[in-house]
């Protein structure tokens, strides 16, 4: 057996667990919604058959001032059941076990009524927190046991206490938000009280027949915070009061050291799992970037943990631990941890789904169900877009030749593995691969097919992407300019200098890959942020920069104020570590020998540089539409091709799959 380990069985309190993989919670955006438990019931469902067998919720409210927005869930009222109920049913009938995780925001609380430890407002929330009073605390614990008491009677088999990530149980616990002197702080002991009464009541509340888990911060990664020394006294505290389970959590939400991004190495905390392990004589979970059964794997046969936990890659794959247990690892689609369609929504309050996999969230909506009459389908272009299309067209019968201009697949996630921190892009191509040859679709590389050679087809699909922009500047042709594809895919023309044009997502990650040397081990990566052993925080130590980089850009705004709510400013910390200028409302004059030669302001200025790297934005690759015009072959248009906005892959596999699910119908 390939992951003998992973596919080892265990007990956790009362529950005996096929294997060592847990689905992990994450907050979907359907708990809010109506029809939501119909969707979430859908999308736990589909994870149990692909194989996981213990599935955490997203976090619930135990009461109103506990909600993360003002419209959050909570679990309050028995009314609330009926809902719940189908997503336990859901979870049951398919042999798996649920737990409902008891989420209380604190001083992350974006509403007015936020309560904390103390009146410490969070630099990530709008509003300053209510200090609770003694009455309040002792409230707080108790509206932990009514809802774990409200669900069991949904059918839960227990839940999570969420006591790590910055939220109101990990604020009573770390200095640096608990200033109270009273029995609820002062002193660590006093501190942990408030964890500890709720762990006691909760495992009151659920009896014994019911797990308990607690979501314990190893590393708070913040001023202030737990020393480890206290991290281990809870964690024998919280197993004496009751708890089944120690699920890891690394890091607040406010902690300026990434964490889940692409670019944090693989099981880069699962160490400090390891640590606390032989202190404790409960089952312990390592959490946080474990993306494939090899790195699970790595962590068991370390000793770190007795399971690992993992989220977004059930949302890329639901058939992971099938995958994996059947020997299949290489079909998984992993997550590339690029939170664009999960977490970056879920801040935005949205639905989340998944980049690599929009069918997340959509399990009955978005089906690739077999066609009664396949047809004869091109796809040219094999890109995101493109990849997307002819796998799922085959998948669903249809006879599939896909072209590419290239000798090798991959378009713009082919440049984007290029970037230091983004090598995970690389797994999407090698899915994507496989998944073609495994549906028998013809593949020619380095073909640009016209109206003519596509005539015999059905339909056409048009996924040929984009260039780059190139600006009207002055010089703008000098030997000195490159397109932000031809400095990645040929980096020995870059000189010592460069200026970048153009700040939005390109130009940040061509910065990023301008100044970083390879991706460094997990020693260096923690020097870096400024990581200690033992989780701690101490001054951070980068690499210098591998070359002198200037980012410019027209507009007068924050560079990178366009990225991603949970990435943007790890982009921008990165960038500022390697000593990137930032230029904004530039005039671009000229390009010459002397270098890149702007106007900021009144002012002119010269940029003394070696090179100037262009991302000014992509045009659409459309001549392929202009010459099927007019003819019987039916074609669409996907992708890039459709529309050259800044560069969005999540868009492209979403359209590719979604034209995949309604080309030719079910019954072709």
């Amino acid at each position: 057996m390939a992951y003998p380990l992973l596919t080892t069985p265990v007990r956790i309190g009362p529950v005996q667990l096929r294997h060592r993989v847990v689905m992990g919670s994450m907050h979907t955006g359907f708990e809010e919604r109506p029809g939501g438990h119909r969707r979430l019931a859908a999308l736990y469902a589909e994870r149990v058959r692909g194989g996981a067998d213990l599935v955490v919720t997203g976090g619930l409210a135990p009461d109103a001032r506990g909600r993360l927005h003002p419209l959050a869930a909570t679990l309050t009222h028995h009314r609330q059941l009926h809902g719940h109920r189908r997503v336990t049913d859901a979870v049951h009938a398919e042999g798996g076990h649920v737990l409902l995780q008891l989420l209380h925001a604190g001083r992350y609380a974006f509403h007015p009524l936020a309560v904390s430890a103390s009146r410490r407002k969070a630099p990530i929330a709008p509003f300053a927190p209510w200090r609770l009073t003694h009455r309040g605390v002792v409230r707080a614990v108790e509206s932990f046991a009514r809802a774990a008491g409200l669900a069991r009677e949904a059918g839960y088999d227990g839940v999570e206490v969420m006591g790590s990530e910055g939220y109101l149980v990990n604020q009573f616990l770390a200095p640096a938000t608990n200033d109270r002197d009273d029995a609820w702080g002062g002193s660590p002991a006093a501190r942990r009280r408030f964890a500890l009464a709720v762990v006691s009541r909760v495992r009151e509340a659920l009896g014994p027949d019911a797990v308990l888990s607690y979501r314990i911060s190893l590393a708070d990664l913040v001023a202030d915070g737990q020393t480890w020394d206290e991290v281990v006294t809870l964690a024998r505290g919280v197993e004496a009061a009751g708890a089944d389970l120690l699920n890891s959590g690394v890091g607040w939400h406010e902690s300026r050291v990434p964490t889940i991004v692409t670019s944090v190495p693989r099981a880069a905390f699962a160490d400090l799992t390891g640590r606390l392990r032989p202190h404790v004589g409960v089952p312990v979970v390592a959490s946080n970037r474990i993306s494939t059964p090899a790195d699970a794997e790595a962590v068991l046969a370390r000793g770190d943990a007795d399971l690992v936990s993992m989220a977004r890659p059930f949302l890329a794959d639901p058939e992971w631990v099938a995958k994996a247990a059947s020997d299949r690892a290489d079909e998984i689609n992993v997550c590339i941890g690029c939170n664009q369609a999960c977490l970056d929504r879920t801040f935005a309050l949205r639905s989340v789904s998944c980049l690599v996999n929009p069918r997340a969230g959509r399990e009955t909506t978005l089906t690739l169900t077999p066609v009664r009459r396949p047809r004869p389908v091109a796809v040219v272009g094999a890109g995101p877009a493109g990849l997307a299309a002819a796998a799922g067209l085959a998948d669903r019968g249809h006879q599939v030749t896909l072209y590419e201009a290239r000798d090798h697949l991959g378009g713009q996630f082919d440049l984007a593995r290029r970037i230091p921190g983004k090598e995970e892009f690389a797994e999407t191509i090698r899915y994507f691969t496989g998944r073609l040859e495994r549906a028998g679709v013809e593949v020619r590389l380095a073909t640009s097919p016209g109206a003519a050679e596509l005539a015999g087809f059905a339909d056409v699909v048009v996924a040929t992407g984009v260039r780059p922009r190139r600006p009207a500047i002055p010089g703008i042709e000098h030997p000195s300019v490159l397109t932000y594809d031809e400095a990645l895919r040929d980096p020995g023309r870059l000189g010592a200098r460069v200026a970048v044009i153009g700040a939005g997502g390109v130009g940040v990650d061509v910065a990023t890959f301008l100044t970083q040397h390879p991706a460094p081990d997990l020693a260096a990566w923690r020097a870096e942020w400024g990581v200690a052993a033992d989780g701690g925080l101490v001054a951070a130590a980068p690499a210098p920069p591998a070359r002198q980089v200037h980012l410019v850009q027209r507009k007068r705004t924050r560079v990178g104020a366009d990225l991603g709510t949970t990435t943007g400013w790890v982009h921008r910390a990165t960038l500022r570590a390697k000593d990137v200028e930032t230029v904004t409302g530039a005039q671009y004059e000229r390009i010459d020998d002397d270098g890149l030669h702007l106007r900021v302001g009144d002012r002119p200025r010269l940029l003394a540089v070696d090179t100037v790297v262009v991302c000014a934005g992509q045009e659409p690759v459309r001549d392929l539409v202009d010459e099927l015009a007019g003819r019987s072959v039916r074609t669409h248009v996907i992708g890039g091709a459709d529309v050259a906005a800044e560069l969005d892959a999540e868009r492209a596999i979403r359209q590719g799959t979604e034209l995949a699910a309604r080309l030719g119908g079910r019954r072709g």
